[in-house]
Order: C-alpha cells, then structure tokens, then sequence
C-alpha cells in the first residue's frame, strides 16, 4: 500500500505538474487545489487498493490468512496508502528537479528495510528503535499486523491516530502550495 501510494502521488503527480501542465488546465476549470488534491489521493488509494487485494489473494490459499478478521487489512491497507499518499503529493508540490525525486527513495528504502516488516525492533539499541517506531512505515506494519492476526487492542487506535494525523497534515499541505502554485 505505501509504494503504491508513494510512486502514484510523486512520480506520476511529478509528471502531470512539470511536463504534463495538467494542473494548470484543471485550475482553469471550476476546481479547486482540493479537488485536484482529493482526486490524485483517490488515485493512490485505488492503487493501494489493487494492492491490498493482490496481497491478500496470495496469502490466502497459502495458508497465511488464519481469521476472517484479517479482511480488515484491506482497508486498513487503503487507509495507510491515503496517509503516503496525502504526504506524497504535498512532498512532490515541493519538487523543483527530477533529481530531486531520489530523495523520497533515498527516505523509504530505509523506512522499508527498518519498520519492523522484516524482522523485529528488538535488535536494536533502545534509542534507535524509538526513531524506528517513530517512522510511519512501522506504525503500518503494526497496524496490518494486528488485523491481520486479530490482536484487537488500543495501540490499534494508536497506529490509526497516526495515519489520521498524517492524512489530514498531508491533505492540508498538499492544497494549500497547490493553491500557491497554481492559483497565483
């Protein structure tokens, strides 16, 4: 779900603003930066969809689906793509160069490598995990986690916060330098 909604709300949305102009008809239009923004996140979120549903046909007839509460990761998967996603795109509005579009791979492959996906936290001084946990990744691998294997419990609320905060933060950055970039 977060490559997904990262490479749909940076590389494409990247594309659409500096070669593409597309921006610049919409704004022409009745629409809004919010609109532009909310359609580019709905773009990512059907990515992240496809995804989810991808991962989880696999899994099942593997044997790695031991709940049907595990059908939650689906949306909880399309939720963690919205918070990239909003993120993303208001990152990408901030891209003046394609090189500088390195820099969300030279943030993710590490956030990818360290979240706790792969192997546990518990390997690590205590002071580097706090920043590992700190990381939006983690909190999504926590979140899957705990759906997938039905451990219901308030650190869910916690990892959903999260995404909250970061949905709105990025939804709110996103439109406002949409606003000043297209709209002056």
């Amino acid at each position: 779900a977060m490559n997904g909604a990262i490479y749909e709300s940076t590389w494409n949305v990247y594309f659409k603003m500096h070669f593409g102009k597309l921006y610049q008809g919409i704004m022409a239009t009745s629409m809004g930066p919010l609109d532009v923004a909310l359609g580019e996140i709905s773009a990512c979120l059907i990515r992240g969809f496809v995804y989810a549903v991808g991962f989880m046909c696999v899994m099942t007839p593997f044997g790695l689906v031991s709940t049907p509460w595990a059908l939650l990761a689906i949306p909880a998967s399309v939720f963690i793509a919205f918070g990239f996603a909003a993120c993303g795109l208001a990152l990408t509005s901030y891209m003046k160069s394609f090189q500088q579009m390195d820099w969300i791979q030279f943030a993710l492959l590490p956030m990818l490598l360290f979240s706790g996906a792969f192997y546990s936290l518990d390997i690590y001084p205590t002071a580097l995990r706090w920043i590992m946990q700190a990381l939006p990744l983690h909190q999504g691998v926590e979140l899957i986690r705990g759906v997938m294997l039905a451990n219901f419990d308030w650190a869910l609320l916690g990892h959903v916060a999260y995404f909250t905060v970061m949905v709105g933060a990025g939804v709110t950055f996103a439109t406002k330098r949409m606003n000043q970039l297209f709209l002056r």
